[in-house]
């Protein structure tokens, strides 16, 4: 979508100036929420609790504070779904919470780097379901630059250098491993589906609407989990559960809700891996994980990728 001859003056159209903006706007909100998800690792590992007990927390306060916000911006009628809103609504919540929970069960049976790697296969599933379910055009650029952050990703987590470890190094053969990546690669797809429905059902349910209706349909669907196993012990554990609630579920997702809305699939899927990026750099930040040489050349190659959004053009 290039602009026509410019006056001498330069004055530019309107429309398309807009539309650059609004596209500016939407890269940076997506940013925005990689930044505060990349640090989810901390409150996790901090929480200490079963991946089933840290994803019904999550629901719940992050449930509680987009209420709260709701009521305090005045959007509350916003939750009220109907018809194709509404199931946009539920399918994203079931969809979301599966993609939470195979995640966190699959660390424990590969390891982070590993689950980190098969996990953010995601991207590519996006931008081929955009070209199949959105007939959205793919470039052969875009498909390469995919594959550049994919590659860079790769790199980073420290797989090909030794520099990764987890419960299951070495024992790629396994049965557990094996079903470990499977989860990853359903969790993938499962994020993959939510990034496309939120694009979908834009014009008739809002990012507020999307991030809560997540969270009501986590809440009921594992209310079960603690009541049957246990409560965490009160102290930090709550505080660090509370934090992964109200950050990363209420703030971070209605920020990253609205720069979907404001972009293509394609470029969607290059921003997401801004949240691989900053989680391993929090990593060596708050553990004293450190960087190798090849997983900072991972880290510049999906820098690379990530800048190269800027200069698309449609």
């Amino acid at each position: 979508m290039s602009a026509s001859a410019t006056s001498v003056n330069h004055a530019k159209p309107v429309a398309p100036l807009g539309e650059a903006a609004r596209e500016r706007r939407g890269v940076a909100l997506m940013v925005a929420g990689g930044l505060l998800l990349g640090t989810i690792g901390v409150f996790v590992e901090e929480a200490a609790q079963h991946p089933l007990t840290t994803v019904w927390f999550r629901c719940v306060f992050g449930g509680v504070a987009l209420l709260l916000w709701g009521a305090a911006s005045g959007r509350l009628r916003e939750l009220r779904l109907r018809g194709r809103a509404l199931a946009a609504a539920l399918a994203a919540g079931v969809l979301m919470i599966a993609n939470w929970a195979l995640f966190f069960a699959a660390i424990e049976r590969t390891s982070i780097a590993v689950a980190t790697v098969v996990f953010h296969v995601q991207p590519l599933w996006v931008i081929a379901l955009g070209a199949w379910w959105l007939r959205e055009r793919v470039t052969r650029w875009q498909l390469g630059a995919a594959l550049l952050a994919l590659a860079g990703l790769t790199l980073a987590t420290g797989l090909l250098d030794g520099a990764a470890h987890g419960p299951a190094s070495g024992d790629v053969l396994s049965s557990a491993y094996t079903i470990g990546l499977l989860m990853c690669l359903g969790g993938s797809l499962s994020y993959a589906a939510v990034t496309l429905i939120a694009k979908w059902a834009k014009d008739s349910a809002t990012s507020f609407a999307l991030a809560w209706w997540q969270c009501a349909v986590g809440t009921v669907a594992l209310a079960w989990w603690p009541a049957v196993h246990g409560w965490p012990a009160w102290g930090s554990s709550w505080a660090w559960l509370a934090g992964l609630g109200v950050i990363h579920t209420g703030l971070a997702y209605v920020v990253l809700y609205a720069g979907m809305a404001r972009l293509s699939t394609s470029r969607i899927a290059l921003l997401q891996f801004v949240y691989p990026a900053a989680a391993v750099i929090v990593d060596w930040l708050v553990y004293g994980r450190a960087l190798s040489a090849v997983q900072l050349i991972g880290v510049g190659l999906m820098a690379v990728a990530l800048l190269g959004v800027r200069q698309q053009k449609h």
